[in-house]
């Protein structure tokens, strides 16, 4: 029986594939029906490959995740190594009497059956009998399509055409119907003899579909269907998202301002319409496209209007025969498709991930994109949201000059390499300076992170602690590279910056060419290098040989710790002593680590108890959520958080009514309540020097500002004996603080102001003093992809030792000792 259905009052064709089933015996249902067939597989050249054919097989899942394919039917089809894909498909929908583009055929990689492989065109199925060259067969299985009746109303306007009688024929071909209405609403819309019978061979399906459409009354244009989704499916948000996209062209006479126009508007269109093309001619003034489907009239040429740029389409045939095809690749979806699509998003979730993107394109476009091309998409949308990275570096003569003419007193200056390739750029502005010299303690700390840009690079950065022990930021660096030189160059800037360094401390690390640095740029200005304290402790547990418990670790590192606070050169000793009772070889050790640069018994310089190097950890995270600009942007990135952190603090400092900043006013109350318990004699005739008796008796000299047990000179803050001495002589304990703890010094180091860079185009090279200068980008690039999360180092020292069994000894095992031998 054939039958008419009727759908917002267009007459809609049969559905064939519910004829074809209803002559096969089969139940038609909308869920995936699996069949499967198996190729005996050989792998010499010309032999052909027998297919055992399964039908009406179910899958289940086993325990471990994996598939097994039960039941059905057996046939068989022969084929060979020259077996063409559309060949092997129409033999298989003849076999089991599907229609066309109902079934899609997969299979399982060896030692894999949790994952189903599609075969689509040629190179898939030569490439399955590839795979599978060393076995004895092949499974292979065959998917029954979810097909649905189509809207006629909802189909692209732009593949329309009169269809005729034979073209009826393709349209129910490539889109079988289901029947929703059960048989007796079938009935209700018959308009056609019942005698209707389904035809025994598929290929005579046109030839009665034709029979039926003559007893129809064909009057208006029925656009050439593709498959279409279903209701609610992921399809039809393919088609919602990218519909604004269906009327990019219009036809013949079309104008576009350029080419690229012209090829942008194109690719949106055949994703809107889901097909593929490809370009016969493509180049600066003409373009000429077809349909990539064998056959297919669908063309298209544009081509430039003379003494314009404009770009008209000349002709174009906007008739389909194939069907449209589903674009399931990203051949279509070039980098600056996917950069367009991506930007606006992208503008608000600056770490869109490109794993994410692949996942939205296909659920919002159904175009399936590879990670390299959502990568290289979101390049090109940051450096369109953000500029380009090319440029910033070219940028960097007229930044720097900006920088020091909107804020007098800085330093910006950079060099590049003997091929004009960026290599370092050192920045200082003048609040940094002038807060730093006139309100903080001359100590500074130096640190590194490395960059996560497109060219990498790495921070360098100087910070000093501010009255209320806060980061201030004084100086940074991008350096291409962390090695001597760009240290050496590093200290050498920042000494020019400073007016002086005289008693200058620098905490940092321990490394061979920064000491050298340090020791060389500022060797004639009585600047003190103290080791970082963390930096050496992890040092000692991997130099440190033998096997030791996590827990005999740790009692090292916190006797190292004390020795290294430890006020006077007897507390030093006899916490180094507890180190020999552990490891002589850690006692040497810490012994040859130099300790008059890191212990408080023998350190010359200030420090105030600041042990570490890592104290500018605010100001590296702020490198760290910049790193993604281009490097202009990212140096006035950082420009606005310091600007931002000053006037901050500034205003938060105008209400506080100490005469200490918040936290020295807390630490020096918390010396005064010890005083109760402490008693004060005069040790001598001049007054200046008091014995002060508690748990331990301590001298104080107060003209000198000094007391055995060291608090005073290590804090800056008087102790509990100095305060006891104070207070005995009628004084005021704060008129003994150092003045980098009063509020008023705390105001100096925040009482300047950091200025916006206006952000206006490079001036003629004859504007600027350093435009003469080029300056390109690194040779060095970030590769895309994750990086790497495991150090080097680290794996290194938690290495486990080899033990002889035999000896005792490590380095070896008993198999390779020669102790016994």
């Amino acid at each position: 029986m054939g039958f008419l259905q009727f759908h917002a009052g267009v007459p809609l064709i049969a559905d064939v594939g519910f004829l074809c089933q209803m002559k096969c015996g089969l139940k038609y249902e909308s869920f995936a029906l699996p069949f499967s067939f198996r190729y005996k597989s050989r792998a010499m050249t010309g032999k052909k490959v027998i297919a055992i054919c399964q039908l009406g097989g179910i899958f289940k899942t086993l325990c471990d995740g994996s598939l097994s394919y039960n039941g059905g039917e057996a046939h068989a089809i022969d084929i060979d190594e020259d077996s063409k894909y559309n060949d092997f498909y129409m033999e298989v929908a003849e076999m089991f009497n599907c229609i066309h583009n109902s079934i899609s055929i997969k299979y399982f990689l060896p030692g894999n059956r949790k994952t189903l492989i599609t075969i689509s065109n040629d190179k898939d199925l030569q490439r399955m009998i590839k795979f599978h060259e060393n076995s004895s067969s092949i499974d292979v299985y065959i998917m029954m399509e979810e097909v649905v009746a189509p809207d006629v109303s909802n189909m692209p306007a732009s593949r329309s055409s009169r269809t005729t009688l034979s073209e009826a024929g393709i349209l129910a071909d490539a889109t079988p119907c289901v029947l929703d209405a059960d048989m007796d609403e079938i009935s209700q819309h018959a308009l056609i003899d019942s005698t209707f019978d389904v035809p025994d061979d598929l290929a005579d399906v046109d030839e009665h579909i034709v029979n039926v459409n003559q007893h129809m009354d064909i009057a208006s244009e029925i656009p050439l269907s593709i498959t279409l989704p279903l209701p609610g499916s992921s399809e039809e948000k393919h088609m919602k998202a990218a519909q604004q996209w269906q009327n990019n062209i219009t036809g013949v006479g079309q104008r576009f301002n350029s080419v690229n126009d012209f090829r942008d508007a194109l690719r949106k269109y055949s994703i809107a319409h889901q097909f593929a093309f490809k370009y016969k001619k493509n180049d600066s003034h003409r373009v000429t496209v077809r349909c990539k489907a064998d056959g297919c009239p669908w063309r298209i040429h544009a081509s430039r209007l003379s003494t314009t740029q404009l770009i008209c389409i000349k002709k174009m045939n906007p008739t389909h025969t194939c069907g449209g095809s589903i674009v399931t690749t990203g051949h279509q979806a070039t980098r600056s498709w996917v950069a367009g699509v991506i930007k606006e998003k992208l503008k608000v979730s600056p770490n869109y991930k490109p794993k994410d993107i692949v996942t939205d394109i296909k659920e919002q476009y159904g175009v399936q994109l590879n990670y390299f091309q959502a990568w290289r998409g979101k390049e090109i949308a940051k450096e369109q949201l953000q500029g380009s990275y090319k440029e910033a570096y070219g940028q960097l003569p007229y930044f720097c000059e900006q920088i020091m003419e909107t804020n007098p007193g800085s330093l910006a200056t950079f060099t590049t390499k003997d091929d004009s390739s960026f290599h370092r750029l050192f920045v200082s502005f003048h609040a940094s300076l002038y807060g730093f010299q006139q309100g903080c303690r001359p100590l500074l700390f130096l640190g590194s992170v490395p960059l996560k840009s497109k060219y990498q690079g790495t921070l360098l950065a100087a910070t000093a602690p501010d009255g209320d022990d806060d980061v201030f930021p004084v100086a940074f660096a991008v350096v291409d590279t962390v090695s001597d030189d760009n240290w050496h160059w590093f200290l050498q800037q920042l000494k020019a910056a400073l007016t002086t360094c005289h008693g200058l401390t620098i905490v940092a690390d321990r490394e061979k060419g920064l000491k050298e640095s340090i020791s060389d740029v500022f060797q004639d200005d009585g600047v003190y290098h103290a080791y970082c304290l963390r930096f050496l402790s992890e040092q000692l547990i991997m130099d440190l040989k033998g096997q030791f418990s996590h827990e005999v670790k740790r009692l090292i590192v916190d006797d190292f710790y004390a020795a290294a606070y430890a006020p006077r050169p007897e507390g030093f000793q006899k916490c180094i002593e507890s180190i020999k009772s552990i490891s002589l070889e850690a006692y040497n050790w810490v012994i040859e680590s130099e300790p008059m640069h890191w212990a408080n018994a023998f350190f010359l310089g200030a420090r105030y108890n600041h042990m570490t190097s890592n104290f500018g950890e605010m100001f590296y995270s702020w490198a760290s959520e910049a790193h993604e600009l281009p490097i202009t942007q990212m140096v006035d990135t950082i420009r606005g958080k310091i600007m931002e952190l000053i006037n901050h603090r500034r205003a938060a400092s105008n209400h506080w009514l100490t005469r200490l900043t918040p936290f020295r006013e807390e630490r020096l109350e918390k010396e005064s309540i010890k005083v109760c318990a402490l008693q004060v004699f005069n040790s001598g005739p001049t007054g200046n020097k008091f014995e002060v008796r508690g748990d331990s008796i301590e001298v104080v000299d107060i003209s000198n500002y000094d007391c055995s047990c060291k608090g005073w000179q290590l804090s800056g803050l008087p102790c509990c004996h100095a305060i006891a001495v104070i207070g005995c002589l009628g004084r005021d304990p704060f008129d003994y603080c150092a003045r980098y703890f009063t509020c008023e010094s705390y105001r100096l180091t925040y009482s300047e102001s950091v200025h916006p860079i206006p952000s206006e185009d490079k001036p003629l090279q004859k504007d600027f003093s350093q435009a003469i200068v080029t300056v390109t980008p690194p040779p060095t690039r970030r590769p895309p992809g994750r990086p790497p999360t495991k150090k080097l180092g680290m794996v290194e020292a938690n290495k486990r030792q080899l033990q002889c069994s035999r000896c005792k000894r490590t380095g070896h095992n008993k198999s390779t000792c020669k102790e016994f031998i």
